[in-house]
This record gives structure tokens, sequence and C-alpha cells, in this order.
């Protein structure tokens, strides 16, 4: 009988959920039987911002050396916490479907980010969404908080007026009945990767042949492994690091044009550069052939990033956000 697929995460409510959303799917698509395996992180065990901790990094270190040292087969990582540097000896061989990459309001008395009461208060541990916030309400009192999703909802009971969180994290834990406004893109636009998971594996065994490497081959979805390619591309072109209030959504088109939406704010939220460019993939796909190259398509998603990144950067993002944009590739942003 073969050994299961041991499928590493951390130990949170959320990363249990979607993680065994992911290893259920392995497993019906014909990788074999699954078992978790638990790893504790340096994000799970320190407290303190994640600025001051080193970047959303703290949650992946952990379960990649899990992975390069044979303690488990597959990782699965929110992507959003990724580094946008390459990991040597690994690789993301699956982009499951992503949920809705929306920020949610969860508010006292039902209250929308337009009702909220002058001086409401407002969690977050996000620069990202701190910055949006500000730029929308500028007479918001923003409160920098961390925990889990629980923890952070129980601030609304507690001493807070209102918090925000990604809807995605709220739908996986079936806690959708929170959200009193899931905030439109125009008025907060989520951070690169937001709503999507990253399934890890050793680079030797994405492309092996065997039962799971075919299983990961199938949960790959294209529209949204494109999306998040340009997402992070422009993350790792501005250099934006956990403090740098920056937002991106990608979309993939029934005419299999890629569009990507950025937003670069002064971390106070007094000015706002927003900047949107398209790219068409069609040219990557021959006659008869739905999906085209892998290879050239995601070239053309990452180029694409890389470009509106240069725009932004030409319009001033650098001096906006704090950037130091010299290309050189740095860790993802938001909390």
């Amino acid at each position: 009988m073969p050994l299961p697929v041991r499928v590493g995460t951390r130990a949170s409510a959320l990363a249990l959920t979607q993680t065994g959303h992911v290893a259920d799917a392995l497993t019906a698509l014909g990788g074999g039987e699954h078992e978790l395996v638990r790893v504790r992180t340096d994000g799970d065990r320190l407290t303190g911002s994640l600025a001051t901790l080193g970047g959303t990094g703290v949650f992946v270190t952990a379960l990649r050396d899990a992975l390069l040292e044979g303690r488990c087969d597959v990782a699965v990582h929110s992507f959003k916490d990724l580094p946008t540097a390459v990991a040597p000896g690994l690789v993301v061989a699956a982009v499951p479907v992503r949920q809705d990459p929306r920020d949610a309001l969860c508010a006292r008395e039902g209250w929308t980010l337009a009702t909220l009461p002058t001086g409401a208060s407002v969690g977050t541990g996000s620069p990202r969404r701190a910055a949006q916030l500000r730029a929308a309400r500028p007479d918001l009192r923003v409160v920098d908080i961390r925990g889990n999703v629980d923890t952070r909802l129980r601030r609304i009971e507690d001493d807070l007026d209102a918090v925000v969180l990604a809807r995605a994290g709220l739908a996986r834990l079936d806690r959708l009945d929170a959200v009193t406004e899931a905030l439109p893109p125009e008025v907060m636009l989520a951070a690169p990767a937001q709503g999507a998971l990253a399934v890890e594996v050793r680079v030797e065994d994405a492309a092996d042949g065997s039962p799971l490497a075919l299983a990961l081959a199938a949960l790959d979805h294209r529209p949204t492994h494109l999306a998040v390619l340009a997402e992070r591309a422009l993350l790792t072109r501005l250099e934006a690091g956990c403090a740098a209030p920056i937002g991106a959504q990608a979309r993939l088109g029934d005419d299999d044009v890629l569009t990507l939406d950025a937003v670069v704010l002064r971390p106070d939220g007094s000015a706002t550069l927003r900047r949107s460019e398209s790219v068409s993939l069609a040219g990557s796909r021959p006659a008869g052939d739905p999906e085209g190259d892998p290879a050239r398509t995601a070239l053309a998603a990452a180029a694409l990033g890389t470009r509106l990144a240069e725009t932004l950067l030409d319009a001033g993002a650098a001096d906006l956000a704090g950037l130091s944009a010299t290309g050189t590739g740095s860790t993802g942003a938001d909390a």
C-alpha cells in the first residue's frame, strides 16, 4: 500500500481549513491518500507587527524547511504570504481557483465604510488596508492589530467599531456572516495574490509523472495562476516590503486578455496613484490549443506586471510609498 502524501500546513484554523480543502482535492484527483503535517512557524510563535518581525515570510520558512528536509511532500500557503524571490529546490506546482480577493469590513451595527460614525475605530494589521482606509475616510481612527480571524473579530465586541479582513479567509472559515460590506476594488484594492493558495513541492516531484504530479497539474487553475504571476511580478519590480501600501489585482477575460490594476499610496492615505495595463495572451495560443504554451503565457503575465510597475515608478511611486525600486526583488506585502 503506497504511503500517504504528507501535506504541510500551519496550525491555525484558517491554514488547517484551506490545507484540508487542497489535500482533499488532490486525493479526489488521484494523488493518493493524504495526512496533514502541522508545522509551527515564526509568525505563529512571535508577537508584534509583521513589519517588525521581518515581513510575511515569517509564515513560510518553517514550511519550506519541512519540504526540503523531507518531512512533508506538499506545502500549502496563502499565496500572499510567499516572498517573491525564488526558493531554490522548490516550485509552486498548483494554484487552485481563487476565492473572491476583496477585503471585507466587519463592523458593529451593520455599518458600512460610508456609514461608520465619524472617528470610528477600525482595526487592521495591514499598511495597505490602513492607507486605503485613510484615503477613503480620513476621519477614522485606524488601529494596528494582529491575531487569527476569531481574535480580530472579537475586537469588535471588545474595543473596536470595525475590523478589515480578507473576505477569502472568512469564506473558507464559513464566517461571511460577520461581513457588513465587501469593499469594492476602487475603494480598497486587494494585496497581490490575495485569495489565492500556493501549493508548493520539491522541483523533482512536480513533473515526475507520479499520481501526485498529475493531480497537481489538474488542480492548477490557469486564470488564477496567470493573474497571480502578474501581480507578484509587479511586487518584485517595485521591491515592495511588508510595510508598503500597494494593492494589485489581475483578471483574465474570456478573450484571453489579462488586465492588471494597481494602486500605490502614501502611508497616511493623503495621496494615491492608480494605473492599469493589459496584454493579450492569444499570441501564445497556437491554433487548436486553448491553453497555449504555458511557458510563454507565464512570461507574458510576468512581463505585464513588470511593465505596470515601471509605469508606476515613472509616475513617482517610489517617492510616494518609500520604495527602493532597484528591481532586485523582495518579500511579499500585506498582512
